[in-house]
């Protein structure tokens, strides 16, 4: 079950395990990919190439060097700044204010894509039968 208490959402936030974490960083999909997949977001891993959508960086892009899941941020490359003893650091970058513009694809991602395709096209076949039923119901 779900909570809406903020101590057990902040409790389950802090302790959340890798793979819970690497759920929770996910990015939406840009328009062409939303139709293309038919997918809404998927979670960002290294590789692919994001658009920063929020904050001071909005409007940057580039490949995302790493993923920390630790921290609950991402890494992009050309995201940096200088230090004062000259040394460049990565900006960390929340991922849900990023947009993953182009994926990259192995078998394993192809097939998570695939399930959350059918995932979507049962919840709107849930949603269109129900419409439908009613109106068959009403025209009786």
């Amino acid at each position: 079950t779900v909570s809406s208490a903020r101590r057990k959402a902040r409790k389950a936030h802090f302790t959340a395990t890798s793979s819970r974490r690497r759920r929770n960083m996910a990015c939406h999909l840009s328009k062409d990919l939303k139709t293309r997949y038919e997918v809404r977001s998927i979670p960002v891993r290294k590789g692919d190439n994001v658009k920063i959508m929020r904050g001071s960086l909005g409007g940057r892009d580039g490949k995302v060097i790493a993923v920390y899941r630790k921290r609950y941020c991402i890494h992009i490359e050309k995201i940096t700044k200088e230090k004062a003893n000259g040394s460049s650091v990565q900006i960390p970058v929340d991922a849900s204010n990023c947009m993953i513009t182009n994926l990259k694809l192995d078998k394993d991602r192809k097939a998570l894509l695939e399930r959350k395709k059918k995932q979507e096209k049962n919840k709107n076949k849930h949603k269109e039968g129900g419409k439908k039923g009613k109106k068959d119901d009403d025209m009786d």
